[in-house]
């Protein structure tokens, strides 16, 4: 049996939050530790259940995001996950950029959000498909309009940057890639450069949503 998956829920929507928790806690390997309504209460909860994964409403008081952005720096090994109707494309890319491994829409089925957390602990990241569809639309055409050019492909990656962007989809920041792959700082920095214009697109964000298209 899977090692239990310690979550912790935080939405101001009562009804809501407590349906997840059910669907959730009736997983063997998943266990709701705590529950709340507002950013001060997903601080207390991380800091004093230490959860494997904290899901978090944008719309909340005090701002979905203001708390990913503080669990992430505070408490790095809980991995952040946005369960939001927002679907703006700000929302979603500042999400990513401060470190969210997932951004789950509300409405998803039950199974679906089982499986979606499964994955996003095993290492995976997860936006949802329309929206990353979306994000990578705008950025194709912005791209056109400034660069005069489409994104790219995986292809035009060596085996070394495709290495190194699989595992930036998975949310590891320059220093943990570099760790994993034995290389420098320096190097990995040099190796997203060189990504970022092969692919034809303006951020790590938008690469990693790139990898995880083109790969289905």
């Amino acid at each position: 049996m899977r090692h239990n998956i310690r979550l912790v829920l935080v939405d101001d929507h009562p009804m809501f939050r407590e349906g997840v928790a059910l669907t959730l806690g009736a997983e063997v390997d998943m266990k709701v530790v705590g529950q709340g309504c507002n950013v001060d209460d997903a601080l207390h909860l991380v800091k004093k259940k230490s959860p494997d994964l904290v899901l978090l409403d944008i719309l909340m008081d005090g701002g979905g995001l203001n708390a990913a952005k503080q669990i992430g720096s505070q408490h790095p090994s809980c991995k952040v996950v946005m369960l939001t109707s927002s679907e703006e494309e700000e929302d979603v890319l500042e999400a990513l950029n401060i470190g969210a491994r997932g951004y789950i829409l509300k409405g998803i089925a039950g199974p679906e959000l089982v499986r979606i957390i499964r994955s996003i602990e095993a290492g995976e990241s997860y936006v949802n498909p329309a929206l990353a569809a979306n994000l990578l639309g705008c950025a194709s055409t912005s791209n056109t309009s400034t660069r005069g050019g489409q994104s790219g492909h995986l292809s035009d990656l060596t085996e070394r940057e495709l290495e190194t962007l699989k595992l930036v989809s998975k949310g590891l920041s320059n220093k943990e890639v570099a760790r994993e792959l034995c290389l420098s700082d320096k190097t990995i920095k040099s190796y997203m450069t060189s990504i970022l214009q092969k692919l034809n697109v303006r951020n790590r964000v938008e690469a990693s949503m790139l990898v995880r298209m083109q790969q289905k």
